[in-house]
């Protein structure tokens, strides 16, 4: 099953997309905006990467397809907690070339549709580098999620450390949104 936005389709990652995604995964630029840690790798560790997605059903992650484009990034819904209703969301723009066409919002939009709608999820958490204006911006200023914390110096990038904005959204934040916007029927 797809999942679809108004601009993206959220779909499976597949073994066509590999060498985009390796190519993406070493682009220091790209990594220095997203959290987590992150070395060089090569494609055979990218390929093992990917035959391991289907065996990991707490960690869904998505590929980010434009009409006309193809794969433009990817997305996921990770530590899916099923007893508390809640999971982890986060997405990557790898494709420069998309970034501020308002693909991220429809990502995270369709996002939050799905945990909320499909599966019924209560709440989602996030986060990011505190330089990455564009990303609090996107998720808090379009998408209703509100920063709910900082913890200090929890990232080093460039020579020295950097806050960790926490973001979180539940389902009522998500369909409060809807309600004022007309927003969201793909």
């Amino acid at each position: 099953m797809n999942i679809k936005g108004k601009i993206v389709t959220l779909r499976a990652i597949e073994a066509a997309d590999l060498p985009t995604l390796h190519e993406w995964g070493n682009d220091p630029e790209l990594w220095s905006m997203l959290g987590g840690w992150h070395f060089p790798t090569s494609l055979h560790q990218t390929q093992q990467w990917f035959e391991g997605l289907a065996r990991d059903p707490l960690n869904q992650r998505f590929a980010i397809d434009v009409p006309g484009t193809g794969l433009v990034g990817t997305a996921n819904l990770v530590d899916i907690d099923w007893k508390n209703n809640n999971a982890f969301h986060g997405m990557m723009i790898g494709d420069p070339s998309m970034r501020g066409k308002g693909v991220g919002v429809d990502v995270i939009m369709a996002a939050m549709r799905y945990a909320f709608d499909e599966l019924h999820l209560r709440r989602l958490d996030g986060s990011m580098i505190a330089y990455n204006e564009a990303s609090v911006g996107v998720y808090c200023g379009k998408c209703g999620w509100q920063v709910e914390g900082r913890q200090r110096d929890w990232y080093f990038r460039g020579g020295r450390y950097w806050d960790r904005i926490v973001v979180g959204v539940t389902s009522d934040d998500y369909r409060a949104l809807v309600a004022a916007n007309g927003y969201w029927e793909p």
